[in-house]
């Protein structure tokens, strides 16, 4: 929060504490939504509601629209029915089924029930979507016209809609069927001659998303083409609604979030713990990730335990355990940061899986050629020992090759059983190499050491 803000975060307790109300009611007024739902963030509860209960419907529902979710149910709750209508009916569609779906099933129905009968409907029709479908994240609110209307009567229907709508730089055209046809920027609309019909200056096939396609792939749509938004269509090319770019932004983040989330080894539950609340819910969230990790690593131990007489006989060989483990975990986390994101953006095609994975396999060639020329070099001047030197150098090679294939492997592999690749966490890659590392480690000290001894 800036400075100016903390002011107007001041000067609103203090004019709630002396009930000088018309004059909280300008100075909030006048505030952006975003910067009015900052201030509201830092209110206590009562302090929150006072304030949403004294400015107007509309105003408080933009800055309620800007508050995360479960602060926007805890809110909307403990409204008066009367406020609460006002500010549900001026809110958008898809704000108030996202709303919803946190409440209680007997809550939201009772808020659903106070709403006037057009928007109730069309929020009891968003809430039919899976939530993280073009269908969930959609608004009902938006311009369409008949192909048959002239420029003129499209901009007497936009003088009239528009002031509800979600976004009016895009006209959407549809049939009598209600079916999307084509589509008009407001630009060219406006510059076309009144009484030119609207099927011969609009844009025919345009870019659509199904209502059932996720929301990944919806945003992805929006950044190719470049998008303020994306038109919704059911099996019968039915338009149902629009996803507009702010709500794609809001994908965007949470998917990242997501990811991130998963990438750390990190159950999603964490996202919704308190970060100054109770330890419990975390330890509950981290534990069962950790403590399967702590089973998995000891298969490293045990290839540790297998070649302990080895290492008896030659112990510098025990000094570069961490440095094999270390660089092979360091390296398959690097491919498979790359692959993640490749993959969640759409970069890797089905057809290049292969050769994506053999390009990231034969950079951990030529990078393990260079460590292991220099590792050896150094575990040679150590050690005393030209053979230590071409065990490190060759294991730290092979490691650092399987390394990079496994790190862009496994995303691809659990991408084709149908689960999201960012489970194919940083820890999880790091425990398999941990182990792989171990293996061919002493293995090929094994096989060296046995020819020269």
């Amino acid at each position: 929060m800036n400075q100016e803000l903390i002011g107007t975060l001041d000067q609103t307790i203090v004019l709630l504490r002396q009930q000088r109300l018309d004059e909280l009611r300008t100075l909030l007024t006048d505030l952006h939504p975003a910067d009015l739902a900052e201030v509201l963030r830092e209110l206590e509860e009562e302090q929150r509601t006072a304030v949403v209960q004294l400015l107007a419907g509309a105003t408080a529902a933009e800055a309620i629209s800007e508050l995360e979710l479960e602060e926007q149910a805890d809110l909307v709750t403990a409204l008066p029915p009367a406020q609460a209508k006002a500010i549900l009916d001026e809110m958008s569609a898809d704000d108030v089924a996202d709303l919803f779906a946190e409440l209680k099933p007997e809550q939201a129905g009772a808020l659903l029930d106070l709403m006037a009968h057009e928007e109730a409907t069309d929020v009891r029709e968003l809430m039919g979507f899976e939530e993280d479908s073009a269908g969930g994240i959609m608004t009902t609110e938006f311009v369409a016209i008949h192909a048959h209307r002239t420029a003129a009567e499209a901009i007497e229907q936009l003088r009239r809609e528009a002031p509800s709508a979600e976004t009016a730089y895009y006209v959407y055209v549809v049939d009598a069927r209600e079916r999307l046809v084509g589509v008009l920027s407001l630009r060219e609309l406006i510059v076309a001659p009144p009484e030119t019909e609207v099927r011969s200056i609009m844009r025919t096939n345009p870019v659509a998303v199904h209502v059932s396609e996720d929301q990944e792939e919806v945003a992805r749509v929006v950044q190719k083409y470049n998008l303020l938004a994306v038109p919704v269509v059911d099996d019968q090319q039915i338009l149902r609604g629009i996803v507009t770019v702010d709500d794609v932004i809001d994908v965007i983040e949470e998917e990242a979030t997501e990811d991130l989330y998963r990438a750390g080894g990190v159950s999603e539950v964490e996202q919704e713990i308190d970060i100054e609340g109770a330890i419990w819910p975390s330890i509950k969230a981290r534990l069962p990730w950790l403590l399967g990790l702590l089973f998995l690593s000891l298969l490293s131990g045990k290839v540790i335990e297998t070649f302990t007489p080895l290492m008896d006989r030659v112990s510098a060989l025990a000094v570069f355990i961490t440095t094999m483990a270390g660089g092979a975990g360091n390296a398959a986390t690097q491919a498979l940061t790359v692959m993640v994101r490749r993959l969640a953006t759409g970069e890797v095609e089905r057809d290049r899986l292969v050769r994506v994975v053999w390009r990231e396999a034969r950079i951990g060639l030529a990078i393990g050629l260079f460590c292991g020329v220099v590792l050896g070099i150094a575990a040679t001047l150590w050690h005393g020992s030209p053979w230590i030197g071409v065990i490190i150098g060759l294991s730290i090679t092979v490691n650092l090759m399987l390394a990079k294939a496994a790190g862009s492997l496994v995303p691809v592999l659990i991408q084709r059983i149908g689960l999201d690749p960012a489970v194919a966490s940083g820890p999880f890659i790091a425990t398999i190499t941990d182990t792989t590392s171990m293996l061919v480690y002493f293995s090929i000290a094994a096989l060296v050491l046995r020819a020269v001894l």
